[in-house]
């Protein structure tokens, strides 16, 4: 080993009790850091008292489905709402209501139509659009609306010689709130049972 040119400084080397020191300042600096924080920046434009800030309107709940008219021709009959989901489809804050609505019938399956409610300017539930019309006959299996996209199963007839108990046609489809309007995406061609 060669001895360096370097006189030995025998300041150079760390003692413990030079890294308690550094430890001890290093502690006061944060503490202090933490006790120091500059105060909530405001901005105002007038001079006068400071008033809490107005807090964000809550989202209003979702449009009953049992209270809304549907645009559906029954005969004098009653509509039944047959299944429904809430969720926010077009992004404002407020949850639509996208209900599964057919005709009662004493007997038979009678052809369902989707429809998108939201709440009108006295709160009641109001249709502002159809996804499905019941002279698509068309049944649904299940109805979802998750991330923005309302989410269905169709089940359909290949022919007028299908009995109406007994749909041999499925297809999954979907719904979503693009350029003021609901675009539909699924399947080309329905898939038979």
């Amino acid at each position: 080993m060669q001895p360096s040119a370097v006189p030995d400084l025998a300041h150079t080397h760390a003692r413990p009790v030079h890294w308690l020191a550094t430890a001890t300042a290093m502690a006061a600096v944060v503490a202090a850091a933490g006790l120091l924080q500059p105060g909530a920046a405001t901005a105002t434009t007038e001079a006068g008292p400071k008033t809490a800030p107005a807090a964000a309107p809550a989202a209003a709940p979702a449009p009953d489905a049992a209270g809304a008219d549907y645009p559906l021709q029954c005969g004098g009959g009653p509509s039944k709402v047959a299944r429904q989901a809430q969720g926010d489809l077009d992004g404002d804050g407020n949850p639509e209501t996208v209900a599964v609505v057919h005709c009662e019938a004493g007997s038979g399956t009678p052809p369902s139509g989707i429809y998108v409610l939201t709440r009108g300017e006295k709160g009641a539930a109001r249709v502002v659009a159809t996804l499905v019309e019941p002279a698509q006959q068309k049944n649904v299996a299940d109805l979802t609306v998750r991330d923005g996209a309302v989410t269905a199963t169709l089940l359909g007839y290949s022919s007028p010689d299908v009995p109406s108990c007994c749909p041999d046609e499925q297809e999954k489809v979907k719904w979503r709130w693009r350029g003021g309007a609901f675009v539909r995406s699924g399947q080309d061609d329905a898939r038979a049972l």
